[in-house]
């Protein structure tokens, strides 16, 4: 049975959450470190804590953990040891527990809804390297160096009690095939993994999305693939070509359609006028069935998701 097999069967479709990093920013954080959101988990963790917990309370079904950004390299970086860096990395996994189970203790959200996943977010190594990149993919180096790269990390998110792995903001194949390579020591995981993509038909390092799909499909822990940190413009197409080469869910969690720059760690328009929520629906009937945001989303937007996909409310107010 699938980590989203009681979902599927009630409602049909699951509903990720929004932003984390940009979410706390909003709330004042800082975050101009190469640890982004992962600086926020190693000084004020019940900040995070608060963010996956909005987002129950706007309908989430899924939290994605602070663990992107969080990397052994980088946290080493800081003067963490490297038991110091697991640490930090197992509280990215704990704080959205604790998130989950306050959301859990009010017997109105356990009513109308099923009890939530924690996901634990695996970022690229574009990430770590804080320039971008995981929107341009290319790094330059081997796929067995990027296995070695992910290795420790994904080892103690597989036994940190998560309900699945989320690799996400994949913008290359190799990095890609790496991943599933490791995954596939991790038998009893599930995992989705999503990719960056620049257009409607391809991945952020040029990759045609169908052929990056079928390629990581293959892996029996992968459970979902699709695409996140997107303009939403292009969801539509990608998920119809992924559609065409397999049958597992797809996933769908776009940013606002603003562009990163990461010269100076901001957002800018493009003029496009994002309406995520309107579009929710049109993305399940073309097979999506993980439904949420990326950058620049925020609470507001998944409980608009919700709404969009059901006419149930998204959950208590109270906390």
């Amino acid at each position: 049975m699938s980590v989203f097999s009681a979902f599927l069967n009630r409602q049909g479709f699951i509903v990720l959450d929004g932003g984390l990093a940009t979410e706390l920013e909003n709330r004042g954080g800082s975050l101009k470190t190469p640890l982004w959101s992962a600086h926020i988990l190693v000084v004020a963790p019940e900040k995070i804590a608060d963010i996956h917990h909005a987002y129950f309370l706007a309908g989430a079904d899924v939290a994605i953990t602070a663990s992107y950004q969080a990397t052994f390299p980088g946290l080493r970086a800081i003067g963490l040891s490297t038991h110091e860096a697991e640490e930090v990395i197992r509280t990215s996994v704990a704080v959205a527990s604790e998130a989950r189970d306050r959301f859990w203790r009010d017997s109105q959200n356990r009513s109308r809804r099923l009890h939530p996943l924690i996901a634990a977010s695996v970022g690229p190594y574009g990430a770590y390297l804080h320039d971008g990149s995981e929107y341009r993919g290319g790094y330059g180096i081997s796929r067995s160096a990027l296995k070695e790269f992910h290795r420790d990390r994904l080892a103690v998110l597989a036994d940190s009690g998560a309900d699945l792995i989320a690799c996400e903001s994949i913008p290359s194949l190799v990095e890609a095939e790496a991943l599933v390579d490791l995954l596939d020591d991790f038998p009893n995981a599930s995992a989705w993994i999503s990719f960056t993509c620049k257009d409607e038909k391809h991945i952020s390092d040029g990759t045609p999305f169908s052929d990056a799909v079928a390629a990581v499909c293959q892996s029996p822990p992968v459970v979902a693939v699709g695409l996140n940190c997107t303009a939403p413009r292009f969801v539509n197409a990608l998920l119809e070509k992924a559609r065409d080469v397999t049958d597992k869910p797809l996933v769908a969690y776009p940013n606002s359609g603003e562009l990163y720059d990461a010269v100076t760690s901001s957002w800018r328009s493009t003029g496009e006028v994002a309406i995520i929520e309107g579009a929710a629906r049109g993305w399940c009937q073309r097979g999506a069935r993980l439904i949420g945001g990326c950058c620049r989303t925020t609470p507001q937007t998944i409980r608009g998701i919700r709404n969009a996909l059901t006419c149930e409310p998204a959950g208590s107010e109270s906390t």
